[in-house]
């Protein structure tokens, strides 16, 4: 199977065209450039966990902006054909991962990502239920595995719960922002919610209170597909 570069649908997308020309594996490295920004997501983070991960342009770009010292791990169901270097990657369902899987040998991270979306079903009420679903294992996630001071990205399509979940990423970090980067496509319902500043468990602990490697109210009716 090929990359995201390869899908038809994309091939004259100015931002699929910049990513060929600067070798990176997705259009989406530019949703990320300009998140980091305006809100400098790795600023004195090395440790980075991306959920999701594939084809793996948000781990070029992590890695690009560390440098040498750079701990990537990333998660996706399917192997990546050209993992970033350096890059540990982890082959999972995130609904079902067991976090010390992620963290390998590291005590924690200090910089989870996630730009996973369901695999759509063209029903706006399905499609938002999915996301939300994932959204909240990332949280769910990052609240499990981030350092104290640590910082969030996670995709959610607006829905219903949009305000309850920000609200949530809010409880757990010191600042709370959402995002629409212009390389987003137009008709596109996705957002960024970023979360600066992890303030600990102890402020909140997992979403829902579910124990590591489960998912508070039960399977989402999709898997995490690609929009990279």
């Amino acid at each position: 199977m090929g990359t995201k570069l390869d899908d038809r649908s994309t091939r004259r997308d100015r931002f699929h065209q910049k990513a060929k020309r600067e070798g990176y594996l997705a259009r989406s490295v530019y949703k990320l450039e300009e998140i980091d920004g305006k809100h400098a997501i790795f600023d004195g983070g090395h440790r980075v966990l991306d959920l999701g991960c594939a084809p793996g342009s948000w781990l070029q770009y992590a890695g690009e902006q560390i440098g040498e010292r750079a701990k990537l791990v990333g998660l996706d169901r399917t192997p990546i054909q050209r993992p970033p270097a350096g890059a540990r990657i982890v082959v999972g369902d995130v609904l079902t991962i067991d976090i010390a899987e992620l963290l390998g040998d590291l005590p924690a991270f200090d910089v989870v990502l996630s730009d996973m979306a369901p695999d759509t079903t063209g029903v706006r009420q399905v499609d938002q239920a999915r996301s939300e679903t994932l959204f909240e294992r990332a949280l769910e996630i990052a609240t499990l595995v981030l350092a104290p001071g640590g910082n969030f990205v996670g995709k959610l399509f607006q829905g219903p719960d949009f305000k309850k979940l920000t609200m949530a990423v809010r409880a757990r970090f010191a600042v709370q922002k959402t995002a629409k980067p212009v390389s987003s496509r137009q008709i596109s319902i996705e957002q960024y919610v970023i979360g600066k500043g992890f303030r600990g468990q102890a402020a909140g602990g997992a979403v829902s209170g579910a124990a590591p490697g489960t998912v508070p109210g039960g399977a989402p009716g999709g898997t995490p597909g690609g929009t990279r």
